[in-house]
C-alpha cells in the first residue's frame, strides 16, 4: 500500500533528486524522538504534494513493518480558517494507527503529552464505517455506510519549528497527526432523522481552564463532516494505488475550531449543542 499518486517523468526525476527515502527516515526519526527538523520545503522549494505523499508512503511502510496497524485516517485542514493561518490551500490526509488511538467512553481523561512535539488540540467528529463507501459516494451514501459517530479530540503536532511549514511538509509528517482520543460511540439510528442537517449546524464550544476559546460549527469542516469524507474519497482515488477506506476504519474529519497550543497542567473541555454527542474534558500531563 502506497500513498504515492500517479506521477509524470519530470516529477519522477525530481523525486529521485530529492532522495525521498532519506527524507522519510529524517521525518520518522523526528517523530520517534520528539525532535524538530527544518521543513523539507526550506531546503527543497520544489518539494510538492506528490513527492510528499511518496515520503508519507515510505514512512507508512516502515510503521507497518514495525508492527503498527491502521485504525483509520485523519483529514487535515478541512477548516478553511486554518488555511491562511498556516499557509495551506487544500485538505490533506494521513493515517491513524492503533498506537495513536485511545478510546475514552467516559469522555473524561488525563492525557500525557510527553511523546508529542509542539502539540495542539483539535475538537472533531469521528465516523466509523460499517462498510466501505464506494468511490465517488456522496453524503447520503456515505451516511448509510456509517454505524456510529463520536465526538473526539485529535492532538496534532508539528516537528517543524514554530509551526512554520507548507502543505507538502505536513503531508510528509503524516498530516501532523499525533493522537486521537475517541469519546462515546453513538449509533447513527440514535441521532435522529435530521442527522445530515445536524452535522452541518451543531455548535461546539472549546474552553481552557474554564475560559471559552472559540465556538465552532459542524459546517466549518468543508460544510459537514460527511462532505469532508466525500472529499477524502476523491483524493484517495486520485492517488492511484492508495488503499480506499475499508470497513472498520474510523475517519476523523477535521477540527471544528482553530488548533490551539496545549501544555501540561491545562484542563480543556468541549460542549456540543444541536447534536446528541457528549462533550469532553481533558487534563494534560
Amino acid at each position: 500500500m502506497s500513498l504515492r499518486p500517479p506521477i509524470d517523468p519530470k516529477e519522477e526525476h525530481l523525486m529521485t533528486a530529492l532522495n525521498l527515502d532519506k527524507i522519510a527516515r529524517d521525518v520518522k526519526s523526528a517523530q520517534d524522538y520528539v525532535a524538530e527538523l527544518q521543513p523539507v520545503t526550506e531546503g527543497h522549494p520544489d518539494f510538492d504534494l506528490p513527492a510528499a505523499y511518496d515520503v508519507a508512503g515510505r514512512l507508512h511502510h516502515r510503521r507497518i513493518a514495525e508492527g503498527a496497524r491502521v485504525a483509520g485516517r485523519k483529514i487535515g485542514f478541512t477548516n478553511p480558517d486554518m488555511w491562511t493561518l498556516f499557509g495551506v490551500s487544500e485538505p490533506v490526509w494521513g493515517y491513524v494507527y492503533d498506537h495513536t488511538l485511545t478510546e475514552c467512553p467516559e469522555a473524561v481523561m488525563r492525557f500525557d503529552l510527553k511523546k508529542l512535539c509542539q502539540p495542539r488540540i483539535e475538537p472533531e467528529i469521528i465516523l466509523h464505517f460499517r462498510e466501505a463507501p464506494a468511490v465517488g459516494a456522496r453524503e447520503p451514501e456515505i451516511l448509510r455506510c456509517i454505524d456510529w459517530i463520536a465526538h473526539g479530540i485529535e492532538i496534532v503536532q508539528s516537528h517543524f519549528p514554530d509551526w512554520k511549514f507548507k502543505a507538502s511538509d505536513t503531508v510528509a509528517d503524516n498530516g501532523l497527526h499525533g493522537a486521537l482520543i475517541i469519546g462515546p460511540h453513538i449509533d447513527v439510528d440514535q441521532l435522529g432523522d435530521n442527522l445530515p442537517s445536524d452535522l452541518e449546524t451543531f455548535s461546539l464550544e472549546l474552553s481552557c481552564d474554564g475560559e471559552v476559546k472559540e465556538k465552532g460549527y459542524g459546517r466549518n469542516v468543508l460544510g459537514s463532516p460527511l462532505t469532508a469524507v466525500a472529499h477524502l474519497l476523491k483524493l484517495l482515488h486520485s492517488q492511484g494505488d492508495v488503499a480506499p477506506i475499508k470497513a472498520g476504519e474510523v475517519i476523523t474529519t477535521g477540527t471544528i475550531t482553530k488548533a490551539y497550543p496545549i501544555k501540561p497542567g491545562e484542563r480543556w473541555s468541549t460542549r456540543l449543542d444541536g447534536i446528541a454527542l457528549s462533550g469532553f474534558e481533558l487534563t494534560f500531563a
